[in-house]
């Protein structure tokens, strides 16, 4: 059984959670980084022992297991077809990505292993595996999502609340969704099924942003060796 750490590729490593990638990354054996890729020329070559590219560099990275993605909708497409051509599977929170680029990342699903999630957090996918049970065993409730999130972020509902809501939606539910938006909360998701006196609330609470960094080098690890596919967080838990 091979143990060699996992090579990653971090593209968007200038933005935050690309920082966060870098620093937790250094603390685990499991992952070594072998290229960080920023969108402006790096203003040192070697940062703690890791290689820092441009974006207009990509083509010159050396080889990695796996690329993990947190950049900008512009950036895409350069790191998807770098990852097609090396045969390396990717995973990506890049949000903003048009209809052409989903369109893109599906032809690479039948070429190498691909994620693309609005939430890393290990435990929002197991969040959307018992909403998705929830909504199957409870045909007929009403399911509302309430989601919370920092005073800076514009979009609402947030991704991972239309995440929940497709969930619930597979089983045929109608979802209503409601959106708060205060102070410095990382995250809030809750999902209540409310039927004829009766009432159940699923919540995830997120207390610090280094949970997505986390699970996404979960992913990316986790997906190395697996056949072409577009897989799910929830599908690579184990």
């Amino acid at each position: 059984m091979d143990t060699s750490p996992t090579r990653l590729l971090i593209h968007g490593a200038s933005g935050r959670m690309g920082q966060a990638l870098l620093r937790l990354a250094a603390e685990q054996p499991a992952c070594t980084v072998v290229a960080a890729v920023t969108r402006r020329a790096p203003a040192q070559r070697v940062v703690d022992g890791v290689p820092h590219f441009a974006a207009t560099e990509l083509g010159g990275v050396p080889a990695f297991d796996a690329a993990v993605d947190f950049s900008l909708p512009e950036g895409f497409d350069a790191v998807l077809a770098l990852c097609v051509d090396r045969g390396c599977p990717l995973v990506s929170g890049t949000t903003g990505i048009d209809a052409a680029q989903q369109d893109a990342l599906a032809t690479a699903a039948t070429r190498i292993p691909v994620v693309w999630a609005s939430n890393f957090s290990l435990g929002v996918a197991v969040l959307a595996e018992l909403v998705e049970r929830a909504a199957a065993a409870l045909p007929g409730w009403d399911v509302d999502i309430v989601e919370s999130h920092h005073v800076h972020k514009k979009d609402a509902p947030s991704g991972t609340a239309l995440t929940l809501g497709q969930a619930a939606g597979s089983a045929g539910q109608a979802v209503r969704y409601a959106s708060l938006r205060a102070g410095d909360i990382v995250g809030e998701h809750m999902v209540q099924f409310t039927g004829l006196g009766e009432r159940i609330e699923l919540t995830h609470r997120a207390t610090h942003r280094d949970i997505f960094a986390r699970g996404a080098l979960h992913v990316a690890r986790s997906l190395v060796g697996r056949p072409p596919g577009a897989y799910r967080v929830r599908d690579l838990l184990d």
